[in-house]
C-alpha cells in the first residue's frame, strides 16, 4: 500500500503531503493518524522551522472520506487534535497550506487551521456541509468569520457554494496566488524566508498573535510580557543583534 501521507524536508521546512489522489485526498481515520504523527514531529524536531501541508495529484483535500465513514462509522478525528490531526490543535510552529484544485468541507477546514495559505489561481474553497444537512464543525464556522468579512463567511457557509481562490484572495483568506501547479513552490518560497528568522521569535510571534484575539485591551501587554521576556533574554536575540552589527547572517541555536 502507498503511504497515506508523504513527507519531505526542504531547507528546514517539513512538507506534509496527503497522498490519496485516487480519493481526491479524502481523509479517513488512518490518514488522520498519520497526519497527526507528522504534526507532532514538526514540533519535536528542532531542525524543522515550519511545515507545509499540501495534497497529491493536483488537489488539496475533499474532506472526510464519506465512503469510509459509511462503511465503518468512524470519523477521522484524532483525540486531542480533531479532524485530520490538526483542526483542534495546531502545531506550535508555523504551518502553510499549499492549495491546488479543491479544498472542500474538512479539506477547507484543514486549510483554515493553517497559519497562511498559498493557492493556485484556479483553486476553489468550499464548505458544502449544509447541502448535506450537516454543518462544518471542524472549525469552518469558527475560523472563516475571523479570516474574511462576517457576511461573506455567512454566504459561503449557508449557501454551501464554492469560494474561488481569486475571491478568497480578495478578502484576505489567501496570502498569495500563484500559477496552477505552483502552490507548493510558492509555499516553499515563503517558508524559506520564515526559516531564516529566529526560531524562538517566530514561534512566540505565532503564539501571541493567535492567543491575543481573546485578550482584553486592558490586559494585553501584561499577558504578552511573560511570553516576550524570554525572547529578549535569549542567546538568539544576542546573536541576531551581533550578526546585524557584523553584517553577516545569524546562526540560530534556538536558545
Amino acid at each position: 500500500m502507498p503511504d497515506l501521507v508523504k513527507t519531505d524536508v526542504v531547507d528546514g521546512v517539513l512538507v506534509i503531503t496527503i497522498n490519496r489522489p485516487e480519493a481526491r485526498n479524502a481523509i479517513n481515520y488512518e490518514t488522520a493518524l498519520a497526519m497527526a504523527k507528522e504534526f507532532e514531529r514538526l514540533d519535536a524536531d528542532d531542525s524543522l522551522a515550519l511545515g507545509i501541508l499540501t495534497g497529491a495529484g493536483g488537489t488539496f483535500s475533499s474532506g472526510m472520506d464519506l465512503k469510509a465513514f459509511a462503511a465503518t462509522g468512524q470519523r477521522p478525528l484524532v483525540p486531542g487534535r480533531g479532524f485530520g490531526g490538526l483542526c483542534e490543535k495546531a502545531p506550535r510552529k508555523p504551518l502553510i497550506a499549499a492549495v491546488e484544485g479543491y479544498a472542500l468541507a474538512g479539506g477547507c477546514e484543514l486549510a483554515l487551521a493553517c497559519d497562511m495559505i498559498i493557492a493556485a489561481e484556479n483553486a476553489n474553497f468550499g464548505l458544502p456541509e449544509t447541502k448535506r444537512g450537516l454543518v462544518p464543525s471542524s472549525g469552518g464556522m469558527l475560523r472563516l468569520p475571523q479570516r474574511i468579512p462576517h457576511h461573506i463567511a455567512l454566504e459561503v457557509i449557508l449557501t454551501g457554494e464554492m469560494l474561488p481562490a481569486q475571491r478568497a484572495h480578495h478578502f484576505g483568506l489567501v496570502n498569495r496566488l500563484v500559477e496552477p501547479g505552483k502552490a507548493l513552490e510558492g509555499a516553499l518560497a515563503m517558508g524559506r524566508v520564515i526559516a531564516q528568522n529566529g526560531p524562538l521569535a517566530v514561534q512566540a510571534a505565532k503564539e501571541i498573535i493567535s492567543a491575543s484575539k481573546d485578550w482584553r485591551q486592558s490586559d494585553m501587554f501584561d499577558l504578552q510580557r511573560p511570553r516576550t521576556a524570554p525572547i529578549f533574554a535569549s542567546a538568539d536575540a544576542k546573536e541576531g543583534a551581533t550578526a546585524f552589527a557584523e553584517k553577516r547572517k545569524p546562526v540560530w541555536t534556538g536558545k
